[in-house]
């Protein structure tokens, strides 16, 4: 895939609709839960150009699970950030989106157990200098909104002597560090790999990766008891059976 074609990926716009027949356990009648999900962050959930429709990790095992549970849902992908204040208003049941599970958010949100492990890493154009943290002193560094390298990143800001810059979404943000608008960013490193690997993007990173931790499902804190549950049933169902390892490894993992 070109550069062009995987800057093409940030700026489709739109809701990808996907609904998951009845069938397995569990069924839920007539409710189609409305899971709110990102738009850019291959692997995890991006735009097929040859189909436009949204693909990745996130939506083929929320279509396995779905098809285990038997309960239907669409998806909105919206934007990670926006996907945050939909299930926040009730907007959206759910989101799926690469979506770390910490303490924090917990205060605001009730997750599924873990469905993959990730953290963050330092990325730099491959031209760069940069080979640490202590490099960064007087850099401008970019992060995406509300994720969790913005928020680690913003934890060392001043100890290291960076600023920050925000953008809503990573093929806009890698595309400003590539461009020298910004010196470097902080990303899941599943994601910048996959980017890096992938879609051949003038991008290495720096150093081990860091803030591990799982991602989640998760509903806004005290509802949807309900799906949660289908979700962590289905999730163990779908991990026994070999369906998760078939679609890590349709991903490269």
């Amino acid at each position: 895939m070109t550069f062009r074609r995987f800057a093409a990926i940030a700026v489709a716009a739109g809701t990808a609709l996907a609904l998951a027949g009845c069938g397995g356990s569990g069924a839920s009648g007539d409710k189609t839960y409305t899971i709110a999900s990102d738009n850019a962050f291959a692997p995890f959930e991006y735009m097929d150009t040859t189909t436009n429709k949204y693909v990745g990790v996130d939506m083929d095992i929320l279509a396995a699970i779905a098809a285990d549970q038997g309960f239907k849902y669409e998806v909105r992908n919206v934007g990670f950030d926006a996907a945050m204040g939909e299930v926040q208003s009730g907007q959206s049941d759910a989101m799926i989106a690469g979506m770390t599970i910490t303490d924090k958010r917990k205060e605001t949100y009730d997750f599924s157990d873990g469905y993959f492990e990730d953290g963050q890493v330092l990325a730099v154009p491959t031209a760069s200098t940069i080979t640490a943290l202590t490099d960064l002193e007087g850099k401008n560094m970019a992060v995406k909104t509300s994720t969790q390298g913005a928020t680690y990143a913003q934890s060392i800001s001043d100890q290291y002597g960076f600023t920050l810059q925000f953008y809503e979404d990573s093929p806009t943000m890698y595309t400003a560090v590539i461009n020298g608008a910004n010196d470097g960013c902080f990303e899941d490193r599943s994601v910048v790999g996959w980017a890096i690997k992938s879609n051949g993007i003038a991008l290495k990173t720096v150093g081990d990766v860091i803030n591990s931790g799982q991602y989640g499902f998760a509903v806004k804190k005290g509802t949807n008891a309900d799906l949660l549950e289908k979700f962590n049933k289905g999730l163990a169902k779908i991990k026994s059976n070999g369906k998760y390892d078939e679609i890590l490894a349709k991903y490269g993992y």
